[in-house]
This record gives structure tokens, sequence and C-alpha cells, in this order.
């Protein structure tokens, strides 16, 4: 695939994530060094940061994956993480290969009040991420 149909693919992919569930603020896709690959923001939102607060942001989530991802041989396959901040609710989900070596990190936000994130990121979105995990990390 070329880096435009790659760009275009992440940004696809990105719209099908937050077209999941109407709760879902925000998806990105990250490559280990924490550069935004591809984006979809619901339709009408106001975004909480900056463009530069969320590049800063991705380089910080990509640093923290790979800290987990050095737990895996002990605690076993990280499926998420998530954090409860009081205007919203932050998810990252590891976009890896057979051998658990990270390609990606995919980036969520959802609405603060969603009691159902976990059912959503479980059930619909890494369900896609697993379904979609072999063109994602292609070359």
């Amino acid at each position: 695939m070329k880096n435009q149909q790659r760009q275009q693919f992440y940004k696809e992919f990105c719209d099908k994530v937050v077209a999941i569930d109407p709760t879902i603020r925000f998806a990105g896709i990250v490559d280990t060094d924490g550069k935004l690959l591809g984006i979809s923001e619901r339709k009408g939102l106001t975004p909480l940061l900056t463009p530069e607060q969320r590049a800063q942001y991705a380089i910080t989530a990509a640093t923290r994956q790979f800290t987990r991802l050095r737990w895996e041989y002990h605690l076993g396959k990280i499926h998420y993480a998530s954090s409860h901040y009081a205007k919203l609710i932050r998810a990252t989900i590891p976009i890896t290969d057979t051998e658990s070596q990270l390609w990606y990190v995919l980036l969520l936000t959802f609405d603060v009040e969603t009691d159902n994130f976990h059912e959503i990121i479980t059930k619909g979105i890494i369900p896609m991420v697993s379904q979609n995990t072999s063109q994602l990390i292609k070359k």
C-alpha cells in the first residue's frame, strides 16, 4: 500500500471506530514513535485539546504502551488501558503482531458519563482491531 493509501486506510478505520457507538468522541492511530497517522472525531465535537496537545499525548501514549508490554510475559496480554478524567474517559489499545511486537496504538476518548465503555471496547472495538490487524501492520 502506498503512503497516501495507508493514510486513507487509517482515517477510514478511525471513522469506523467512532461510528461504533455515539459515546466515542475520538479515535486515532499512533505509530511507535507517537506520530498520529489517522484520526476521526465525532461530528459536532468541540475538542478539549489543541492539535499540539493531542500530538504530545500521542507520544506519551506510545511510550506508556511500551512500558506495559514489558510486563506481558508475567501478567498476560494487555487488551486495553483506560484513564478516567473529570471531562472524559481515555483508552489505549495496543496493536501488536503475533509475537506481541507493538506496531501501533489506537487512542480513544469517550464521554465521561459512558458507563459501558468496557463493553464497547471489548465487544466492538477490539474485534474490529483483530479483524484488521493484518492490514494495519502491513509494511
